[in-house]
């Protein structure tokens, strides 16, 4: 009998089953014995053939050649790691071995490594599954005796193909019609490289959605009543509710804001007119439930809002616990539950809990609290893997990053079996004649699954007692009653958090639970590859991180406006994207075949270059109110060029990752150097400063201006200018010089000379706003300008206004106008 191959996807993984089936030893790169060879791959050693494989023409990108759909997909050896390749493809060839065992990760990703391993590697020996849910001893041997066979793989088989193929399609297709379309025959690199994808495009417009619906948010001003009341056990606050109130699809609007400033200064002065109110109020028990189970996506977004982590550092840890200290099982899951047999196994995994956590789980155990459960029990609710929990075994060393990942992991199922946390709700109603202020008091009464993570009975707003006197209605004495002033404010950026949502959903943004998870099966990419989607498109410029804060760069909105114009729905859309993510599922399931799913694709490959194909730069152009210099007509913007009507002057909107802004382009037109602006990028990544004016022929020219040690750069004063020419307009904070009006800035006397010992310097134009004398003379003289306006934001590209301060540091800061006040929330609300 010959000897079994058994392929992990990691290393790690292979020597944690050379230690399990008997303490295999080491024999060069790979474990054997009598009975087993164990070997492993470094992720994927194999990839699809590029075009320049299928035919040398296919390297040059050109429009012509498009769309390229093989009959076949080619595989070939990834270059770095060939050479474990090359060693997996001896072993499976070896004569004593007869029978090989997939071990890599079990799932769609696991199953395309070996796969296509197995495939270039011209494998025809009979093959076994392992699919193992954790890297625990029992958990391993378990899946030994359970191995599967490749006709029941077959599905995941074809949908991890479909996946890939459908990518290179999308991605290898689509990346070249818009590059060539957007770019033409400029050299490619990381600036002027379009890349899109079946997932990472219609992320990205998730992104840039939130982002014009931010800039194109119009602040409206409401206003809240708010009284003070008094009764005999203490003072509480009130907030006005309007009356026959109705939810619109207003998402601004709310019960108790009033839009109309008389309609408020009208209730106010009609609830002053009443100094004691008819109170009323209702108490209510209710009941709140322990969140589900993690499954990946949930797991990354708790961890990107408690610990600010990314969703690719939250995989990173939990694949560490899973992988090298077996505390958790499988992380790259979307599942929330358990499987109905899982029962014995939480008991066992309760009883071997450890630390602080050991007592609520024997309050488990104790109580009887482990029982069936189909909210946490449900084969209908697993998919290849279930929901994340705790293995039981020892934590050993652990860095901070693990144990709180780990922490949160082992306290969600504890939680779930403890009983529901109880609240006391009062609502009370406090009425001046017929104007009706609300009051609401909460308090937890019992903790439940709550107790777990540090709440007691006792947190709560706590209002002050109700008392009627002698069957008399209850009253209050109403104290004061005041206006306050607020405005609504725009959607909030998306976050990795709120992103792995939007992508869960399809881009439909559910806060519900259970319908999150009814939907969860349409969303963009899976657990797995979501957050290596954000990476790929920090990566590519497309997406920068602010904080905890994602915003979408020029070169993304740049994409996404061309993709609109030649209607690429098929890459923008979420829902559709969505969808064949779904198909994927279907045909893991079996219900849809590996054919008509490329059918489709193909079908909306071929469809994206048709309508690449067939743009015109002209298509939808706009006149603007800037006359040409070569012919005396109005210039005209389409979408992506500035170009005059005799086509003499075609100026690219964004140039080096910056956009070009109209009252730019009028300054170029008539002659002007105009800049320098700080934020452009370079083709290798890096920001650069330059300034802008027009060749003869033309054609848009960067000037740069060499720096001096300090920094200093592009003041305008050319070599041999005497500067007691220059006009003197206040006293340096730096060093007392005097401070000059340069053509480009306003700098001290000692930057502007050859030896450059200050570094005082203001650029004239700022942030897209040209800085008038005037104020940089009130700056210099007090300390402080005028209010400026029309500033322009780099982050939100809107305009704001701003003072100008002088720190005592020398430097230039902003200060903004204040807001109304907001009156403080009180206690009990």
């Amino acid at each position: 009998m010959g000897k079994i191959l058994i392929i992990a996807e990691k290393p790690s993984v292979a020597r944690d089953l050379a230690s399990v089936l008997g303490k295999i030893k080491k024999t060069g790169d790979w474990y054997e014995n009598d009975e087993y060879i164990i070997s492993s791959a470094v992720g994927h050693l194999v990839e699809l053939f590029m075009p320049e494989d299928i035919d040398k023409k296919l390297g040059y990108w050109k429009l012509d050649a498009l769309p390229i759909i093989p009959e076949t997909f080619g595989l070939k050896p990834i270059e770095k790691t060939k050479s474990k390749f090359n060693e997996l493809k001896k072993l499976i060839r070896r004569r004593d071995v007869d029978t090989i065992v997939n071990a890599c990760d079990a799932g769609r990703e696991g199953e395309l490594i070996f796969t296509y391993l197995f495939e270039l590697a011209g494998g025809k020996k009979p093959v076994k599954r392992l699919w193992m849910r954790s890297m625990t001893r029992g958990a391993i041997l378990d899946a030994f005796q359970n191995l599967k066979t490749a006709e029941q793989m077959e599905n995941l088989q074809s949908a991890a193909r479909c996946r890939s193929e459908s990518d290179w399609l999308i991605g290898i297709n689509g990346t070249r019609a818009i590059t060539t379309r957007m770019f033409g025959n400029r050299t490619r690199s990381r600036g002027t490289l379009a890349t899109v994808g079946r997932v990472q495009t219609p992320t990205l417009a998730i992104v840039l959605d939130r982002e014009k619906e931010i800039r194109g948010f119009s602040a409206r001003n409401y206003w809240r009543l708010v009284a003070d009341f008094e009764i005999s056990e203490g003072n509480y606050e009130g907030v006005y509710q309007k009356p026959n109130y109705k939810k619109s699809d207003n998402a601004h609007d709310r019960i108790d804001r009033i839009w109309d400033k008389r309609e408020a200064d009208s209730v106010l002065a009609e609830a002053r007119q009443s100094s004691r109110a008819q109170v009323s109020e209702e108490k209510k028990r209710t009941r709140q439930l322990s969140p589900l189970l993690y499954d990946l996506t949930t797991l990354q977004r708790e961890g990107n809002n408690r610990f600010g982590y990314s969703a690719r550092r939250t995989l990173q840890i939990a694949q560490s616990l899973y992988e090298r200290h077996k505390l958790i099982t499988y992380p790259r899951t979307d599942s929330r539950a358990l499987p109905n047999d899982y029962l014995d196994t939480c008991r066992a995994t309760l009883g071997n809990l450890r630390g602080d956590l050991q007592p609520f789980a024997e309050e488990v155990l104790k109580n009887s609290w482990l029982k069936p459960d189909r909210r946490i029990f449900n084969d209908a609710k697993v998919s290849d893997h279930f929901a994340i929990i705790p293995t039981g075994q020892e934590s050993g060393s652990l860095s901070p990053e693990e144990s709180k990942v780990y922490d949160m992991i082992a306290r969600r199922f504890l939680a779930v079996f403890f009983p529901a946390a109880e609240f006391d709700v009062t609502v009370r109603r406090s009425a001046l004649k017929e104007h009706v202020f609300r009051t609401e008091g909460k308090v937890m009464v019992i903790p439940g699954w709550m107790s777990i993570y540090n709440k007691s009975a006792s947190g709560g707003d706590v209002l002050p007692a109700l008392v009627a006197s002698d069957g008399d209605p209850p009253e209050a004495a109403m104290k004061t009653i005041e206006l306050v002033e607020d405005a609504t404010r725009p959607p909030t950026r998306y976050t990795e958090a709120t992103l792995l949502s939007a992508m869960e959903g399809a881009g439909k943004l559910v806060d519900d639970e259970e319908l999150a998870e009814a939907m969860k099966e349409k969303g963009l990419g899976t657990p797995a590859t979501r957050a290596q989607t954000i990476e790929q498109l920090i990566n590519q410029k497309y997406i920068e991180r602010q904080k905890r804060e994602l915003l979408p760069t020029v070169k993304a909105e740049s994409l996404i406006e061309f993709l609109n114009a030649v209607r690429a729905e098929v890459l923008t859309s979420p829902t559709m994207t969505g969808e064949w993510e779904y198909k994927l599922k279907e045909i893991e399931n079996g219900r849809l075949t590996r054919a008509d799913f490329m059918r489709g694709i193909a079908e909306a490959t071929d469809q994206i270059i048709t309508r690449t194909k067939a743009f015109k730069e002209a298509d939808g152009a706009k006149e603007l109110a800037i006359l040409s210099p070569t012919n005396g007509k109005p210039m005209l913007e389409s979408l992506r060029m500035y170009i005059s009507q005799d086509e003499k002057i075609k100026i690219y909107k964004t140039l080096c990752g910056r956009k070009l802004v109209v009252d730019e382009l009028k300054g170029l037109l008539d002659g002007q150097t105009i800049g320098p602006f700080e934020d452009f990028v370079s083709k290798a990544g890096k920001p650069f400063q330059a300034s802008l004016r027009l060749k003869p022929d033309h054609r848009v020219e960067y000037v740069f201006v060499e720096k001096n040690e300090n920094g200093a750069d592009g003041n305008g004063v050319e070599a041999g200018t005497d500067l007691e020419t220059l006009p003197v307009i206040g006293k340096c904070p730096k060093d007392g010089g005097r401070v000059m009006e340069a053509p480009k800035a306003f700098a001290c006397e000692h930057h502007l000379d050859e030896k450059r010992t200050c570094d005082f310097r203001i650029s004239r134009l700022m942030l897209e706003k040209s800085l008038p004398v005037e104020q940089m003379t009130k700056l210099l003289d007090e300390g402080k300008t005028d209010l400026i306006e029309k500033f322009r934001s780099k982050r939100t590209k809107k305009h704001f206004s701003a003072y100008l301060v002088l720190k005592k540091n020398g430097r230039i800061g902003f200060e903004f106008p204040p807001r109304p006040a907001k009156k403080e929330k009180s206690s009990a609300k």
